[in-house]
């Protein structure tokens, strides 16, 4: 594991597909002046179109950890993620039935500062990696229920393009003051 500053405030983008995280992540990182992890798994799926298994899932989520390690060193403040560990427990219960425990442990014990779900509230997109347009509610509140349930410090973020980036500002400066 990369050596970090203690001191970088770590902020996780979760919610459904085509609900502006990429956007909203690559915004903040050019608003706070410091660098954004992608979503690794998007990459992974362009490259590897089609069918996956859970061990991609596991390799995505190992990959996704390890390019968040690399980035955290050029970090300045924040460092924004496009995705977490909850994404990959999900997918792998919707997907496969079940969720490797080792990824269900990272849910705690790599734990973000703060998390910002993404609401709904964006039209859908379609691109090739994305397939579920319908079940936007169904992830979204499954998302929302596990930052609960583990007691998760998190924010919803909605509106639209300008308006939703000013929300995400507003619940990152609520957490970590008007210094960041």
């Amino acid at each position: 594991m990369a050596q970090t500053n203690p001191h970088i405030k770590r902020v996780a983008l979760l919610g459904a597909e085509s609900t502006g995280k990429t956007t909203l992540a690559r915004a903040l990182a050019l608003r706070f002046n410091t660098v954004w992890v992608p979503e690794y798994a998007r990459e992974y799926m362009s490259l590897h179109p089609g069918e996956y298994t859970a061990d991609d899932v596991e390799d995505i989520a190992r990959e996704q950890l390890r390019n968040e390690d690399e980035l955290a060193v050029r970090a300045r403040g924040l460092l924004i993620t496009d995705t977490e560990f909850i994404t990959s427990a999900v997918w792998c219960e919707d997907v496969f039935g079940y969720c490797p425990k080792w990824i269900s442990e990272k849910i705690t014990e790599h734990r973000y500062d703060l998390y910002l779900l993404t609401s709904n509230d964006l039209a859908w997109v379609p691109d090739p990696v994305r397939v579920n347009s319908q079940r936007r509610d169904y992830f979204y509140n499954w998302y929302k229920r596990l930052l609960e349930q583990n007691n998760l410090p998190h924010e919803i973020i909605k509106g639209r393009y300008e308006a939703r980036l000013m929300c995400a500002i507003t619940a990152i400066r609520k957490h970590f003051g008007p210094l960041i």
